[in-house]
């Protein structure tokens, strides 16, 4: 089974930073896009970060030069890392596996970013003074 699990959530200072994981199994990870998308109350889901399988990257213009992600295929395992966080990154993040516009998360495949955050496992991030 597809199992795409988020970690790293919790609490953070403005101004600090926080990393996350996204660890993976049951599908060919190094074959396949990887993206970070979170969902803050009242917002629809949104594009955080990707890393593509040819190894280039895109950021959302909000968090462009303050997060960064990564990917060890070794590991099966994609990272967001946080920096200079700000009140309005504070969200519920997701991570999925894109391939051919068909999105991946634990035990599902759909179409369209709106499902990741409604069906996908989320780690929550919450940034306050």
């Amino acid at each position: 089974e597809v199992q795409v699990v988020p970690s790293g959530g919790g609490s953070v200072e403005i101004g600090g930073s926080r990393n996350l994981s996204c660890t993976t199994s049951g599908f060919p990870f190094e074959d396949y896009n990887m993206g970070w998308y979170r969902q803050a109350s009242g917002v629809p889901c949104e594009l955080v970060a990707n890393y593509n399988r040819d190894d280039t990257t895109a950021y959302s213009a909000s968090v462009k030069g303050r997060f960064s992600i990564s990917r060890d295929n070794a590991k099966n395992t994609v990272y967001l890392h946080m920096n200079s966080l700000k009140p309005e990154d504070t969200a519920m993040y997701y991570c999925a596996a894109e391939m051919g516009g068909i999105y991946r998360t634990t035990g599902r495949s759909y179409t369209g970013i709106r499902r990741i955050c409604e069906w996908g496992q989320g780690t929550q991030v919450t940034v306050s003074s």
